[in-house]
This record gives structure tokens, C-alpha cells and sequence, in this order.
């Protein structure tokens, strides 16, 4: 396939679509991935069972080694369930941006939206430093770019599904010299065809607005490109306001996540409700084309049949929240169906 071919349409996992096909949309969601770290993916060490009596425990997380069966999404037959009953809650579509590093599985995405319907839009490129190939280190920014633009226009991880979105593209705080590299290998295959990046930004509240600096320097546009995990991240209006200004779509997605302690970081996580005031925030500044929500579901604990809230939770109690705090039903329409169509159709 080549570039021109999906001019005007968005890529799922089965596809091609027309945009108008495209409704509430998920725009950062983990189905099937493995978010171990790689030097502590030993089969012998996963932990217990997650039962009643545990979960609770698990999703708090306070004293919890990342080498257990919480950190796997591995189980197709589960996730097809999930995936089916966000469908049943309202929701059509998820973007799934588990990437290199993080153990893709095209072929399950893929018979999972057959088996359910779903359109499901899948990422590419790669995670943070940790997680990445040690041979990442040495290659060029051309070498990642071709790749990346392989996996838009041909197929992803020895497979032709093709991606529909570049990223999530990992970064941190500082920032290392290889992830910077594959953001601008990230920007050049997005030039080169057009799709759409995400970028999972470092934990330092002022490292969204360095990817977004970073990417007008390079004289690329701000415009389709996605900042992830704000709500972990930015907790100051004025820095939210300034990076809205700076042309970037700002993404919460960690939606369903209710309790203040944030294991990865010393930060006060903010609820749903909180989530929905600072979006409001945005709204007022004249930025309600600038916002897209999701879960970012990446831990069994969050799923349904392991007692979370699963993939259907925004669909279920978040826009019901939304009518009760005043959101209009064209804003609603705007974060879950305009703002992921614009952003996922192919220029």
C-alpha cells in the first residue's frame, strides 16, 4: 500500500475505513502487551493469582514488584471479552499503542476486531530507553524512520497489519539521546506518510512542552501529534494552557485510575472528576479541538473480569459525569468522536 492509498482514510488493524465510520474512539488503550521491564521478564517470578482478596492491593501498588501477572495482557480470550463489552457500553473504536519494546501481537489485535467488531487503529515505533532493542542505540534516524514508515504502509512486526498511528514514542525526564532519536525518526515517517504520533513524555511536568518545543525547532507541525498521560504530568493550568497553545493534542488518559497514590512517581493523582475540570480548563481557552481521552489500560487489574473498571468505564460513568458537570453533548461529541477522527484520518 502506499501513502496516497489512504489519503482521506484512517488504517485500522482490518483496513482501511472512511472517516464517518470512525465513532467514540479510545485514543490510548493497551490490549494485548507485556509492560515488564525486560531484564525482569522471568517467568518464574509472577507473583500470585489475582483474586478478590488481592486486587485491591495489586491496583494500589504501594511495595509491588513489576515482575508479576498484573503486568501482562497475554490472555486473547480475555481481552476479546473486554474489548466487546466496551463495544456493548458505547464505545467503537480503540487506538492500541503497545509498540517495540512492549511485546506487540498484530495478529491478535487483529482477530480480536474481527471477533468484535471493534475498529481497532494500532501503533508503531518504539518505548522508552529501557524497554527498547539495545541495537536501537547505534542505528541512524533514516534506519528507524524506514521502519516505521514500513509499519504504516506494509506491516508491523514481521506481520502486514499495518499501524495507523505512529507512537506511543517513549520519552523521559532527562531525556535520552536514543529516544530523542526515535522522535525524529518518529517525525520524519510521519511526514513521509502521514500519519498521526503519540508520545508518552517524561514524568517532569515541563517535558510535554520540551517534546512540543523540540518539535516546532525541527520546523515540524505541532498539529497531529498527541501528548499521553497529562493527567500524571501536568497539574498547573498555565502549564496546561501553554502546551494546548503550542498546537499539540492534549491527551487524559488515565481514566478509571481514582486513588491519589501513583507508585511511579511522588505526585497526588488526580480522579475523574479532577480529569474533567482541568479538560474544562482547556475549553474555556478555546481548546476543545485540542483534547481526546482514554484509560491506558496496561495491568489485568483494570479489566473487568479482574474487578477494574475496564475498557468501557468513560462510556459507562465518564459521560454520564460529563452531562452532570455541565459538558454540552457537541463536547462530548467533539473528545471521543471529531478530535480522534481528525487525528486518525490521513491527510
Amino acid at each position: 500500500m502506499s501513502g496516497s492509498a489512504l489519503s482521506g482514510r484512517i488504517q485500522t488493524v482490518l483496513g482501511p475505513i472512511a472517516p464517518e465510520q470512525l465513532g467514540r474512539t479510545l485514543m490510548h488503550e493497551h490490549v494485548l502487551c507485556d509492560i515488564r521491564p525486560p531484564d525482569l521478564r522471568t517467568a518464574n517470578d509472577l507473583g500470585p493469582e489475582i483474586t478478590l482478596e488481592n486486587v485491591w492491593e495489586m491496583n494500589y501498588g504501594r511495595g509491588m514488584k513489576r515482575t508479576g501477572r498484573k503486568y501482562m495482557l497475554d490472555l486473547e480470550d480475555i481481552a476479546t471479552r473486554e474489548v466487546a463489552m466496551m463495544k456493548n457500553d458505547g464505545g467503537d473504536a480503540i487506538v492500541e499503542l503497545t509498540c517495540g519494546g512492549l511485546s506487540p501481537d498484530p495478529e491478535g489485535l487483529r482477530r480480536i476486531a474481527a471477533g468484535t467488531g471493534v475498529n481497532v487503529i494500532m501503533g508503531c515505533g518504539h518505548y522508552v530507553d529501557d524497554f527498547q532493542d539495545p541495537r536501537n542505540h547505534a542505528r541512524s534516524v533514516d534506519d528507524l524512520a524506514d521502519e516505521m514508515i514500513g509499519q504504516v504502509l506494509h506491516g508491523a512486526w514481521g506481520t502486514d497489519v499495518r499501524a495507523g498511528m505512529i507512537g506511543e514514542i517513549g520519552c523521559q525526564s532527562p531525556w535520552t539521546a536514543t529516544e530523542k532519536k526515535v522522535m525524529q525518526a518518529a517525525l520524519v515517517a510521519a511526514e513521509e506518510t502521514g500519519a498521526a504520533i503519540n508520545v508518552h513524555p517524561g514524568r517532569h511536568p515541563d517535558q510535554p512542552q520540551e517534546v512540543a518545543d523540540f518539535i516546532r525547532a525541527a520546523g515540524k507541525p505541532t498539529e497531529r501529534v498527541v501528548i499521553s498521560h497529562i493527567d500524571r504530568t501536568i497539574f498547573d493550568e498555565d502549564r496546561l494552557v501553554r502546551l494546548a497553545d503550542s498546537g499539540v493534542t492534549v491527551e487524559f488518559d488515565l481514566f478509571g485510575q481514582e486513588q491519589s497514590f501513583y507508585r511511579l512517581s511522588d505526585i497526588d493523582m488526580p480522579n475523574d472528576a479532577t480529569r474533567l475540570r482541568l479538560i474544562r480548563t482547556l475549553i474555556d481557552h478555546g481548546h476543545l479541538d485540542r483534547v481526546v481521552i482514554s484509560h491506558d489500560i496496561c495491568y489485568r487489574t483494570r479489566l473487568s473480569v479482574f474487578g477494574g473498571h475496564g475498557y468501557g468505564h468513560i462510556f459507562r460513568n465518564v459521560v454520564p459525569l460529563m452531562r452532570d458537570r455541565g459538558y454540552s453533548e457537541d463536547e462530548i461529541d467533539a473528545i471521543l468522536v471529531r478530535n480522534p477522527r481528525r487525528l486518525l484520518t490521513f491527510p
